[in-house]
């Protein structure tokens, strides 16, 4: 498979922007990608290679030039790749080391479209008004690096830190589905390919979700799920839901 490269659609450097440019355009990689390219994963003039911008752009081409700070492609074809019309949402609880971090991850890797961090009672780690922008890029960081290993057209948003009660908002307009692994109802057992509303799924902190918030969130609307018979890492959760859910709705 080709080498991918994720660029702003709203600038790449000299040559066509990647929002613009069709077949027989040049694109430009420079700063970080351009040393990406040249340096680390050392394209060669004449490899074939991929583009995107994140927001739907597919861009093939032909490496042109390579330079420190510069590499050329020339535009063979382009696709535009609609965004999914129902959406995958992970909701991953803050925890301690990088646990939290591993889980954004690898569903980023598995499909998800958008993840927002929550901070639940029993977080170990907490993001105060001064780290909390610091800790969304962060994620965002780790969820660009991982669409673009993956060769994905459009790359997950990461919201803002959430609370329990705009959790629970949420089963107003979508599926919410709280991973609880003493819940009755097995994720496999539900029928979500009967509905089109976006799905949510809640994983909690190291200690578990804390008895009032599950309170909370049932309260607003959400179904209590289990994954099989173990109780799973935070880290891991969310990805193994997010593979069933993904299988269920078709996208698998």
């Amino acid at each position: 498979m080709p080498l991918h490269f994720l660029l702003d659609g709203a600038g790449a450097g000299a040559g066509a922007e990647v929002s613009d440019a069709g077949p027989g355009d040049p694109v430009t990689l420079t700063g970080a990608e351009a040393h990406h390219a040249a340096a680390v994963r050392r394209v060669r003039t004449g490899e074939q290679v991929t583009i995107g911008d994140g927001r739907g752009t597919w861009l093939s081409g032909e490496v042109e030039s390579v330079a420190p700070r510069e590499v050329i492609v020339r535009i063979s074809s382009r696709a535009d790749v609609p965004a999914p019309t129902r959406r995958l949402v992970l909701v991953q609880a803050l925890a301690k080391g990088d646990r939290d971090e591993l889980a954004v991850q690898a569903a980023t890797e598995l499909g998800v479209d958008e993840i927002v961090p929550w901070q639940a009672a029993r977080s170990v780690s907490r993001w105060d008004a001064a780290k909390a922008q610091k800790g969304r890029d962060r994620w965002a960081g780790i969820v660009r690096e991982a669409a673009k290993q993956a060769h994905r057209a459009w790359v997950p948003e990461v919201g803002a830190l959430a609370t329990t009660a705009q959790l629970s908002a949420l089963a107003a307009s979508a599926v919410v589905l709280v991973l609880e692994p003493n819940a009755e109802e097995a994720l496999t057992s539900l029928a979500l390919d009967d509905r089109e509303d976006d799905v949510v799924m809640v994983v909690g902190p190291e200690g578990g979700i804390a008895s009032d918030e599950l309170d909370a969130l049932a309260r607003g609307g959400a179904q209590l799920v289990r994954l099989g018979d173990t109780v799973l890492r935070t880290s891991t959760a969310g990805p193994a839901a997010l593979a069933v859910v993904s299988a269920a709705i078709g996208r698998w």
